[in-house]
């Protein structure tokens, strides 16, 4: 019988990056698949490639929302400015996918205890079902692989196969990672468990389930219930289990935050996360990316999602007489206690005790984001942060099993107490109660097409609670509001041009909108030059201020699925385009 001798520790590293690309087989070590699935260590080095190779960094999460509808970035995306075609598309990369395969089909060796083998066997399954989850969400139909391919293999060429058929394969290898992988809690944070393969069955089976609602042209909205119900079950198995909790120690004006800029991951609020360390030197830039004029997207938060952060006393603040002409000094005051520590505030400060208002030759908006950023300056000019980055959190489940009970109908007070009840007590929001009423204002400015007053409350408190976590994209496209893309970029209300404005109240001026810097200039002001096409206010000579309200945005239709990259049409016509592409 030939011997395929294959490498060791990325054992069987082959990669297909189109459909007559591969790599040739250069083993490291000289071993054929019986010595290398000889024995349990074996299994774990080989699922252990799996992590570094799939899992997101943690600035894949951190700026991950700048495709958003609640976000300001310096340039309007290409996907949404009309700068991208089929030509320039990417993504239909396939080796990790290979790497996988082969596991599965060699990992089976009778003389490994059973469980442990489907152990490693489900933390294989759940590495393909994200694999798939992020295809699917891209391309929307894709052929399923569940074999390794050769370049002689006759599969290279097949067709895409329907949604249905991969997201069922999806579901069964979810399904068989939760009811597999070892229950052991990883206080890590680093590692894949039981836990973390149903949270991660909760986020994939609820965008499915809403997206088939919502996208009545994939013919798919009589299965929608399945996948909501299938979402809600993985939640309230990880709720009921008790390992995990959220992150409230009583002091809500620090609990939210510690999430994102500790260390060491909060274990008992993050179930996966991108480990960072100083002593090892394994850093990110994210104070860097959010506090620098040059290097990141000087991202920032939008007015009108500013305006759906609650009152401290769980009223709205769109309720509020007057909450238009609100200047910045007094509209972040006795709000969601989230909001200080998602953004710079009057009464946020440097390590070294110094003020520090919102930076104008940064944020666009005045909105500037500082949720990951560590307060040391030090940090503001080097890719050395070591604060380790949220994947999964505990929030995300309570949301998901909340949402997913909303859209079945079923949302009980205790389902709501038990979930967007507890965030926003984490928050320091003394009301807390399930809404009988809809939000006009969220209905208006953002989902015109919901009456349910609870799904429209955990849609707020989705936005709230994990903006900037790379999701916010993923959560218009399945509710169907990619159009909510398109809205201008809007700022903080400016009283009128020319004036000295001192957003931290420290009794010193931080900003002037002005149309020229004047000749005499006041130490420590940051002027912010009105060119009236690029930025301007939306009054003229006061109102929000506006950003790129020159640059067109536009969400087609097509824009839902992401294109087929033209050069793997050409080398496989049967892939087909999306439509419209």
């Amino acid at each position: 019988m030939r011997k395929i001798f294959i490498p060791l520790l990325v054992i069987a590293a082959f990669t297909i990056t189109s459909c007559k690309k591969y790599l040739d087989l250069k083993p490291i070590d000289k071993l054929t698949p019986e010595q290398a699935f000889a024995n349990e260590n074996n299994l774990q080095l080989y699922v252990n490639s799996f992590y570094d190779q799939m899992l997101p960094t943690g600035p894949a999460i951190y700026q991950g929302d700048v495709m958003s509808d609640i976000t300001v970035p310096n340039a309007v995306p290409n996907y949404i400015g009309g700068r991208l075609s089929s030509q320039d598309a990417t993504g239909w990369t396939w080796g990790d996918l290979r790497n996988i395969n082969y596991f599965l089909e060699n990992y089976n060796n009778p003389a490994i205890p059973l469980k442990a083998r489907n152990h490693y066997a489900g933390i294989a399954r759940f590495f393909r079902a994200y694999f798939y989850y992020q295809k699917v969400k891209q391309f929307g139909d894709v052929p399923w692989y569940g074999k390794t391919l050769n370049v002689d293999d006759k599969d290279l060429y097949k067709g895409r196969d329907s949604r249905s058929v991969v997201m069922d394969s999806v579901l069964a290898d979810i399904d068989f990672a939760s009811n597999n992988i070892y229950s052991t809690k990883d206080n890590s944070s680093t590692r894949i468990s039981k836990w973390v393969a149903l949270a991660l069955k909760s986020r994939i089976c609820l965008f499915e389930g809403t997206f088939r609602k919502y996208h009545p042209e994939a013919a798919l909205t009589s299965t929608a219930d399945k996948w909501l119900q299938e979402a809600a079950n993985a939640s309230d198995l990880l709720i009921k289990s008790g390992q995990y909790r959220l992150q409230n120690t009583g002091n809500p004006n620090t609990d939210y935050r510690s999430l994102f800029i500790s260390e060491n991951p909060v274990s008992n609020e993050v179930l996966l996360a991108a480990v960072y360390n100083n002593s090892l030197k394994k850093w990110h830039n994210a104070a860097w990316w959010f506090n620098s004029a040059t290097l990141g997207a000087r991202l920032g938060l939008d007015k009108k999602f500013i305006n759906t952060y609650l009152n401290s006393d769980g009223s709205r603040f769109t309720d509020i007489s007057g909450y238009q002409t609100m200047e910045f000094q007094n509209e972040v005051k006795n709000r969601d206690k989230r909001l200080q520590q998602t953004i710079r505030m009057g009464n946020y400060k440097r390590t070294d005790g110094s003020p520090a208002p919102p930076d104008f030759t940064v944020t666009y908006s005045g909105y500037q984001i500082q949720k990951f950023s560590m307060d040391d300056k030090y940090f503001d000019t080097r890719t050395e942060s070591y604060n380790s980055i949220p994947i999964i959190r505990y929030a995300e489940v309570l949301l998901n099993y909340a949402e997913a009970k909303a859209e079945l109908g079923t949302i009980t007070v205790t389902d709501w107490n038990l979930t967007i009840g507890a965030l926003r007590n984490r928050a320091g929001i003394t009301n807390t109660g399930m809404p009988v009423s809809p939000d006009v204002y969220l209905q208006s400015q953002f989902f015109p097409g919901i009456s349910n007053a609870a799904l429209l409350e955990i849609r707020r408190e989705r936005g709230v609670e994990m903006v900037s976590e790379g999701i916010r994209y993923d959560d218009l496209r399945r509710w169907k509001a990619g159009k909510l893309l398109e809205k201008v970029y809007e700022g903080i209300y400016v009283p009128g041009k020319d004036q000295l404005l001192d957003l931290n109240e420290d009794g010193k001026p931080d900003v002037s909108f002005v149309d020229k810097v004047p000749a005499n200039r006041v130490s420590g002001v940051t002027y912010f030059v009105l060119d009236n096409n690029t930025s301007k206010l939306s009054q003229g000579n006061k109102g929000n201020l506006i950003w790129l309200s020159n640059t067109p945005k536009s969400y087609a239709e097509k824009h839902y699925l992401y294109p087929i990259p033209a050069n793997e049409i050409l080398l496989n016509p049967a892939l087909g385009q999306n439509k419209d592409w």
